[in-house]
């Protein structure tokens, strides 16, 4: 275990306070706790929490969001999620993680067997997340390598992939397109009409996916020794870069538009449901709830860390992070409007097209054009890079977690096991580089990233705010820290959070719109396609819960009482602790920590 975390900058083999034992919690696995590794700074946990949480979405989904959701009326919201949303559950994820010391599988699975299935959940969607994640990286590789060129590629419409309709700059009917446009339609992407058409691999793309994964996988194979100095640059360059830009951008002619798009609103907006349900699946993408990567990196702080200080520092700098980009796209944005002499408003802008189609556009007008391009594909780079091997590690510390004595013995060494990961993560990620591959990253990323994660921070909610109990995390947060959480911490956990989940998803369900892209529509078997995907991460919850349920001895409401007690991994520490009075509070509960692991064998159930 000593080498399952990468996201350090430095770690040292620190024992973890004394923990006092309270009725009601999980006690911890004291053996295994002594000898799991802990951040030398806590520092660090702040600086690679924050390289994980700050991404390509922020630069990609957060405008394009904004752009679509009449600018400036998408930051009310997005705002109001954040203070009751995005801030609570970071703060519950983190407490969890840093208590039990374990990843998202193991932690879930301790405070409420129940809902064991939503940490594997987690892992499952932050691995699919990563297979298409990757495709931006490689995206962004392609760019920069077309960057070096003079003049840039999409510069002009001089070129052997541009068709009769290209224009230099404006867009002068609806069936004219930008050298832009067509750069990334018919140059990179070799774009076929729809999913149904398939096309071939695009070599040179597949060829720089490998490339990408590679750097995935030198950046995690050695643990803290080759991540340490990748964290520090990929976390703190972003913001040189971003800074450079908007200084440039905002001396442009049709600045100052774009950014009043941004930030003066359309309130009509807000009575769109929609608009909600994007903000908050934003707050969770963003952040990463759900996803286990801050949970994971959480179980190796030291037991006393002071977890309110890295809630705030991660989730305001990640929405500083966004609302910053926000003024960078929308001042490229002002200025593209001032060049096609349209509104803001009408630009056409979808998906990854914000970033691979309207900036690089911005960038052929710009004075030394080849710098800038470099310095803006560079800095997606160093985010994309810093998220993708954040979810890589959700897998590897699960696996580790789990069996790693066994996946040691049968791999030998740890980096042999991380590059099998990320070489079925490249082989899974194929289908995103064939003609049709922008289909296929449009569909994964919508029923992942959206569907999905809503479901499983539903989940998550009900089963650590409720089924847990915002009374047992509080008496944790107060173990580690001698603080209780303040009413408006418990409020959220209690009320609001679960609340607003339950009304999002909700609502997101009765106004569900299919997958598109741009003006295509996905046929109905793409979107079943979908649902397979969106199921492929959901489905471990109602097999988490019936498989606690078989297990389990004794009637339906024995079962489903156990269900809902918290235990631990370690069968004596669980069973002295309900020997000495858990089991007065649930009746016949000392025998769960003979049928209830991660491991379950239902003939031991008897």
């Amino acid at each position: 275990m000593n080498n399952t975390i990468t996201l350090s900058l430095r770690i040292s083999h620190l024992p973890s306070a004394p923990r006092r034992e309270t009725a009601g919690t999980p006690v911890a696995d004291m053996d295994k706790e002594e000898s799991r590794p802990t951040w030398s700074r806590q520092i660090e946990f702040t600086l690679a929490g924050i390289g994980s949480a700050v991404g390509l979405g922020n630069i990609w989904r957060f405008p394009y969001l904004c752009f679509r959701s009449g600018g400036g009326a998408f930051l009310v919201p997005y705002l109001l999620m954040l203070v009751v949303l995005g801030i609570p559950l970071l703060h519950m994820e983190l407490t969890v993680g840093q208590y039990t010391k374990r990843g998202p599988v193991h932690a879930l699975a301790q405070l409420c067997p129940l809902l064991k299935g939503v940490g594997l959940a987690s892992v499952a969607i932050s691995f699919i997340m990563c297979t298409y994640y990757n495709v931006v990286i490689t995206w962004a590789l392609y760019y920069l390598f077309s960057s070096f060129r003079a003049p840039l590629p999409w510069q002009g419409c001089n070129n052997t992939w541009n068709t009769p309709n290209c224009t230099d700059h404006a867009t002068n009917g609806s069936h004219s397109s930008t050298a832009s446009q067509e750069f990334f339609k018919y140059k990179m992407l070799q774009q076929t009409g729809g999913i149904e058409e398939a096309g071939v691999v695009r070599w040179d793309l597949f060829l720089i996916l490998v490339l990408a994964w590679i750097l995935i996988y030198l950046c995690i194979f050695k643990g803290t020794k080759s991540t340490g100095k990748v964290v520090y640059v990929t976390a703190l360059l972003p913001y040189v870069i971003l800074i450079a830009l908007l200084v440039n951008n905002v001396q442009l002619p049709g600045a100052i538009q774009g950014i009043t798009f941004f930030i003066v609103p359309e309130w009509d907006m807000l009575l769109s449901v929609e608009v909600w349900v994007n903000a908050a699946a934003q707050i969770f993408n963003s952040i990463g709830i759900g996803f286990g990567c801050l949970m994971s990196m959480a179980s190796y702080s030291t037991f006393n860390n002071n977890i309110i200080k890295d809630t705030l520092t991660i989730s305001i700098v990640n929405s500083l992070t966004s609302i910053l980009s926000g003024f960078v796209i929308f001042s490229a944005f002002g200025y593209m409007s001032h060049l096609q002499d349209i509104p803001v408003a009408q630009l056409a802008v979808d998906g990854p097209g914000l970033v691979y189609v309207v900036y690089p556009q911005a960038f052929a007008s710009m004075p030394i054009p080849q710098l800038w391009a470099m310095l803006f594909f560079c800095m997606l780079l160093c985010l994309g890079i810093d998220s993708e091997f954040a979810m890589v590690e959700v897998m590897l510390t699960s696996l580790m977690d789990q069996s790693s004595q066994h996946l040691l013995k049968f791999f030998k060494k740890k980096e042999l096991l991380v590059l099998v990961v990320c070489g079925i993560a490249c082989v899974l990620g194929i289908p995103n580089v064939t003609q049709a591959g922008i289909y296929v990253f449009q569909l994964m990323d919508h029923y992942t990233a959206i569907v999905s994660i809503m479901f499983l921070a539903f989940f998550e909610v009900i089963g650590v705010c409720w089924l847990y109990g915002a009374s047992r995390l509080s008496d944790n947060l107060e173990e580690m820290t001698g603080k209780r959480p303040n009413i408006f911490f418990r409020l959220c956990w209690q009320i609001i959070a679960p609340f607003l989940i339950t009304v999002i998803l909700i609502f997101s369900i009765i106004q569900f719109k299919p997958a598109r892209y741009e003006g295509y529509v996905f046929p109905p078997w793409a979107q079943g396609i979908g649902w397979v995907i969106a199921m492929a991460s959901i489905i471990w919850i109602p097999l988490g819960t019936i498989h606690t349920l078989w297990v389990l001895p004794g009637s339906f409401v024995q079962k489903l009482k156990l269900s809902i007690t918290p235990y631990t991994l370690n069968d004596k520490s669980n069973m002295a602790y309900y020997e000495r009075g858990g089991s007065d509070r649930y009746p016949s509960v000392a025998v769960i920590s003979t049928v209830i692991s991660l491991r379950y064998k239902p003939n031991e159930a008897s």
